[in-house]
């Protein structure tokens, strides 16, 4: 799927990489624990509600560029500014971490494990 359906089924918002949602993706993981996304070693979409600049450092080391920003969380100006120098893609859905999921499982979006 592309990241344009994913904006489309989320009534999502996108923070940085409107020019990049013809991108096609296939893995997701949901975590606010960034630690456990550290452990990553593919390159998935990340759902998750920590909205920090920590969230897109830790994406940055694990070299991850999609993040999805769940219960309407926004980032801050530093957030976008860090994922632009490291070429990221920011989304931003008003839904839960669960209903997120399942909206994106509908759409085929596979788990990493």
């Amino acid at each position: 799927m592309t990241l344009q359906q994913i904006v489309d089924k989320l009534g999502a918002t996108v923070g940085l990489g409107a020019d990049k949602l013809d991108r096609e993706v296939e893995h997701a993981f949901a975590s606010d624990l960034m630690s456990d996304v550290l452990t990553l070693k593919d390159t998935p979409v990340l759902i998750t509600g920590l909205c920090n600049v920590q969230t897109i450092r830790t994406c940055d080391m694990a070299n991850l560029d999609v993040v999805i920003f769940v219960r309407g969380k926004r980032p801050s100006e530093d957030m976008i500014e860090l994922a632009d120098e490291n070429d990221m893609v920011l989304i931003c859905t008003p839904y839960s971490m669960f209903k997120t999921c399942g909206l994106l499982w509908e759409l085929g979006m596979k788990p990493l494990f």
